[in-house]
């Protein structure tokens, strides 16, 4: 098994098997060691073009600190580049001038089964990315459906199993929570987010392995407790008891904002923690510096797409 944050990409795109003895409190007795299976994907991402912060509208951003574009399009191409390695595909939309949080591709929809539901995104400055990326679905073969409630993609939708964990609280509104169950006829679970450097539910929740269940430990999701209310950190603890439990510290350069194939888990570089934490269940974790990009608000997977067809 890998053991250093930048591993040869093309043997991570293979698999792991992973015993009890990487599991904490399991009695290795009783556990049958299982492998950990990576994935190919298909993401979307755009290039930041135009990345710069001039306006503030969460807790990461400050107008009168410099930012660099040059290096934010360095450290975007090394992502890109890490996706690539792993074996995943990579689909582009172009950046439009004056939409500089547009790189943070995340945010401009949710997909399943060739089913887009477009973005409504809450702050003006972001309003015009909505359509821009709902045209870029249908020129792309998906069946766009417009919102009818705020909502900011899949900063605030995730897929687990069968089920979809929606966020509220700062960004999405709860009732695009009822919407989207109705288009996808699935069960949608609400967490409240409280923390407001946690905005996004993409910034407290990391889903690990998307197909719940496949694995005996039940590692399916990392998440910062003190991100939710009282009610949502215990519906978590009911769904995911075996969950991984990431610290302030490391959820502080949203280290929770990542990208997993089912093995390979690509992280903020300086997650050290959990990093470590993500080797003792036989995740193969990846550190990506995007400092430049974190200025914005975004990390790893803030500038990542998933398109389920």
């Amino acid at each position: 098994m890998p053991t250093h944050t930048t591993p040869d990409l093309a043997a991570a795109a293979g698999t792991t098997v992973a015993d009890s003895a990487a599991i904490p409190n399991v009695n290795a007795d009783t556990v049958t060691p299982f492998v950990r299976q990576a994935t190919p994907h298909t993401y979307l991402m755009c290039r930041p073009d135009y990345f710069t912060v001039t306006y503030k509208i969460n807790p990461w951003m400050d107008p009168a600190i410099p930012t660099d574009t040059a290096k934010a399009l360095a450290q975007w191409q090394s992502l890109y580049d890490t996706y690539i390695a792993l074996g995943h595909t990579v689909e582009l939309i172009d950046q439009i001038d004056g939409l500089p949080d547009m790189v943070y591709s995340a945010n401009g929809g949710f997909v399943i089964d060739n089913i887009a539901y477009g973005a409504s995104f809450t702050h003006a400055e972001r309003q015009a990315e909505g359509p821009a990326y709902m045209r870029w679905f249908a020129d792309h073969g998906f069946r766009v459906v417009e919102p009818e409630n705020v909502n900011e993609g899949e900063g605030d939708f995730m897929l687990v199993g069968d089920t979809i964990l929606a966020g509220t609280g700062f960004r999405s509104a709860s009732n695009s929570h009822e919407e989207v169950a109705r288009i996808y006829g699935r069960e949608v679970v609400t967490l409240n987010l409280v923390n407001p450097n946690f905005y996004h539910l993409d910034t407290a929740i990391a889903v690990l392995n998307e197909s719940a269940g496949q694995a005996p430990d039940a590692a399916t999701i990392a998440y910062l407790p003190s991100a939710f209310d009282a009610a949502s950190r215990a519906e978590l603890e009911r769904r995911y008891p075996d969950a991984i439990l990431v610290s302030e510290a490391d959820a502080a350069v949203l280290g929770l904002n990542s990208i997993s194939d089912g093995y390979n888990v690509v992280i903020a570089a300086r997650a050290v923690g959990f990093e470590a934490q993500l080797r003792e269940r036989g995740y193969n974790p990846i550190g990506v510096d995007l400092s430049e990009l974190l200025l914005g608000g975004g990390g790893v997977k803030c500038c990542t797409l998933e398109l389920r067809r």
